[in-house]
């Protein structure tokens, strides 16, 4: 499961309480007190109309190694169960699911319930792919007690720890040969949050590019850290996003890829890359299809790009399916163009790095382990296989 550390919006105790408290410990006596709150929000989905998930609640324990059944455990219950289309939280849009008051201290473990499909509700959980039917979505066997979440969140005394669940859709959602049907493969990072004056990057890209194929994404050190889909006009927002300096990276089917680098994000105020006269439209490309199998189907696929003089950005991810083990990536052939961010900006000066054309590694990673295949797609490249032990 990867984790991310971000910060969520504070809302109102009273528009909270609609949403379902939470139990928390008893017989704290004295015990300092503080209180969770847990929003949520996607990355952008790819191939899909809708992805739903019904949420029960959020668990939390201060020790990472808990068992469902032991005590300390704090919950935010949300009663009735909360249905939500994951595809509607995109471009900084958060859902809030509660809060609970807990005893101040570090907690490490987090535990997503989410309701089961049954006879009452055989579509709580469900995936509609472009252009076709809802369909149920298989979740893990683990569901009763939770999906299982390594965190590490401090509650103070007489305050609210802020935190996002940000879920990867995309990620998280795994086609099973030619069933027609899906599993969930959950892909979330939480993160805890300071303020919502910042921690956000606002920008634009053109008109034409605003497709939901099209991805925009904030990465570090070659990992992207917040990603979404622009609007209908171009408009796109990340957030929440943890302060630091960032590469941003716009992929867009047919367009070669283009990455801003030096992208400040703070606190305390939002960073703009761009405005809607400053558009970014990279120049037209080819692409090459890379396809290939892993052993074992759960292990996941990436392409990462090293660029002139740095960063190392991830250019595209492939979903496995899940039966056979088979993943497919379209690659641009020409080179990439970068940028570096000017607050501001009257022009933007993108430079295409030609060295980089063309030129990527594939990285395949299950269970902890990783393997890499370096390829070069300005030629036809035969089918890959990775095998895991």
């Amino acid at each position: 499961m990867k984790i991310r550390t971000i910060a969520a919006l504070a809302l109102a105790a009273a528009a909270l309480a609609a949403c379902g408290g939470g139990g928390g410990i008893g017989g704290t006596g004295s015990r300092a007190m503080g209180t969770l709150h847990v929003a949520l929000t996607d990355a952008p989905s790819c191939g899909y109309d809708a992805v739903h998930i019904t949420v029960e609640k959020v668990r939390v324990h201060q020790s990472s190694g808990a068992g469902d059944g032991d005590a300390g455990w704090s919950e935010v219950v949300l009663s009735p169960p909360r249905r939500v289309d994951l595809l509607t939280l995109t471009n900084g849009v958060l859902e809030d699911l509660g809060q609970t008051t807990l005893p101040a201290g570090k907690y490490t473990q987090m535990r997503l319930v989410l309701a089961a499909n049954g006879p009452i509700d055989a579509l709580a959980n469900s995936v509609t792919p472009t252009g076709g039917a809802e369909v149920a979505l298989t979740t893990p066997s683990a569901q009763q007690s939770g999906l299982k979440l390594n965190v590490d969140i401090d509650v103070a005394p007489d305050q609210t720890a802020d935190v996002v669940l940000d879920f990867d859709a995309c990620k998280s959602v795994v086609r099973r040969g030619n069933s027609g049907q899906y599993n969930l493969k959950p892909v979330i990072a939480v993160v805890p949050v300071v303020s919502s004056a910042g921690g956000r990057v606002v920008g634009y890209v053109d008109p034409s590019i605003a497709l939901g194929s099209t991805l925009v994404s904030l990465q570090a050190g070659g990992v992207p850290v917040k990603a979404t889909t622009p609007d209908v006009n171009g408009k796109f927002v990340l957030y929440p996003v943890p302060p630091g300096s960032y590469a941003l990276v716009v992929s867009a089917a047919g367009h070669v890829t283009a990455v801003m680098t030096g992208v400040p994000v703070v606190d305390t105020a939002y960073t703009y890359v761009n405005g809607p006269a400053l558009a970014l439209v990279p120049p037209m490309a080819t692409s090459r299809v890379v396809t290939g199998s892993v052993t074992p189907a759960t292990a996941s696929l990436r392409a990462l790009q090293s660029l002139s003089g740095g960063p190392v950005i991830e250019t595209a991810w492939a979903p496995v399916d899940a039966s056979t083990g088979a993943f497919g990536f379209t690659l641009p052939i020409e080179a990439p163009v970068k940028t570096v961010y000017v607050a501001n900006p009257t022009a933007l000066a993108f430079a295409a790095d030609t060295a980089a054309a063309g030129k990527y590694t594939l990285e395949a990673a299950a269970d902890g382990a990783t393997k890499t295949q370096a390829i070069n797609v300005g030629a036809t490249v035969p089918p890959l296989a990775f095998t895991f032990p």
